[in-house]
């Protein structure tokens, strides 16, 4: 990397480790942090012994007035995505955002509009696009080694209790967050999209929340979705799963070839069939297999990287905008058809996660 990376994080909370340490691992010069709670910032700068230049704000918009930034990566609320972008945009700052981009359509829209006329980058945070196994799925989807997709799945079968809702009160919240799909989902929703072909034709879906009176929004959701290349998509997502995460999986079954990539966050390859024999599945599985932490995994380091040379090359990064509100775009029509009963069909011109507060205040909904 010829010139080094100035950048900046908005939001020291659950998921700011992640995008630290893949800011120091690609060498960044970390500028500044941001949090409105100073012991959150305290806590990371101590945790990842930063250097005493790095300043500290309560402020987002003080950091953006006094600091020269080439980077930001906002990590706060999902409510707060689309106005902190906004304001980087304007100050001339590239930016990582955190899933969701945004919460409405007219967000996502702005946001890419916005960047488009400053000239900044913008990728959207889904991380496991890099993981090893989906990377080698991808290649084979590009390369058309399935021959006519038929079908895909994505499966998010995991738990969330009390404490993880007490500990931050923005989620769960339809102002601010979503419900299971919007938060734990949308990487695989994401992923489920994209392989499948990203144009879709129509949604149906169910949500429900049988397990969290505490939240507003959804715990499960049920969808099948048909693309525009004549493939058809489902996905489960939940947080009801007893008594901890049981497993992210995503299946793509097509006329010549079977993937199912599972684990603890799609890390792993589980099954690797295809008509051309062009490779050896226990190989594939065995060099495509990663044993994570936890469910965010290693892809912050590589979307890191790739941002980095996004803007260093000025090109768009592996994951933009667009990919961002192409995954929003899809919880939001899921919502929309569980509210309405209706197939909804895409493209959304306008939908928000507002649009759905009290869906489950009355009896039966």
């Amino acid at each position: 990397m010829s010139k080094r990376i100035a950048y900046a994080l908005i939001g020291c909370g659950r998921i700011s480790p992640n995008h630290i340490a893949a800011a120091k691992e690609n060498g960044f010069d970390i500028v500044a942090i941001c949090d409105i709670a100073p012991e959150n910032m305290t806590d990371k700068i101590l945790k990842f012994e930063l250097p005493k230049t790095v300043k500290q704000y309560t402020d987002y918009r003080d950091m953006l007035k006094n600091e020269k930034l080439d980077l930001v990566a906002i990590c706060t609320e999902s409510g707060k995505h689309a106005p902190i972008a906004f304001d980087c945009i304007e100050a001339g700052c590239n930016l990582i955002i955190e899933k969701p981009i945004a919460l409405s359509i007219e967000d996502a829209d702005k946001i890419i509009a916005l960047a488009e006329e400053k000239g900044v980058k913008v990728s959207a945070c889904h991380q496991n696009r890099f993981n090893k196994s989906i990377r080698v799925i991808r290649d084979a989807i590009e390369k058309k080694r399935f021959g006519r997709l038929f079908h895909g799945a994505a499966h998010i079968r995991w738990n969330r209790g009390w404490e993880y809702y007490a500990r931050a009160k923005w989620r769960g919240t339809w102002e601010q967050d979503g419900g299971a799909l919007m938060n734990q989902c949308i990487h695989n929703i994401d992923l489920l999209r994209w392989m499948m072909g990203d144009e879709i034709d129509e949604v149906f879906a169910y949500t429900d929340k049988l397990n969290h009176p505490y939240i507003q929004a959804e715990d499960l959701g049920l969808a099948l979705i048909r693309f525009k290349n004549g493939a058809y998509g489902l996905v489960e997502g939940t947080t009801n799963i007893y008594p901890k995460n049981l497993e992210e999986t995503l299946y793509i079954f097509g006329e010549k070839g079977t993937v199912k990539a599972g684990g603890q966050s799609v890390n792993v390859i589980d099954e690797w069939n295809f008509s051309d024999a062009l490779d050896d599945p226990e190989t594939i599985k065995r060099e495509h297999h990663e044993n994570p932490p936890n469910v965010y995994g290693f892809g912050h380091t590589p979307l890191y990287a790739d941002v980095a040379d996004a803007i260093l090359n000025d090109r768009a990064p592996y994951v933009d905008a667009h990919a961002g509100k192409r995954a929003l775009e899809l919880v939001l029509a899921i919502y929309q058809s569980a509210a309405t009963g209706k197939p909804v069909k895409l493209p959304l011109d306008s939908c928000s996660s507002l649009d759905f507060a009290g869906r489950f205040d009355k009896a039966g909904n």
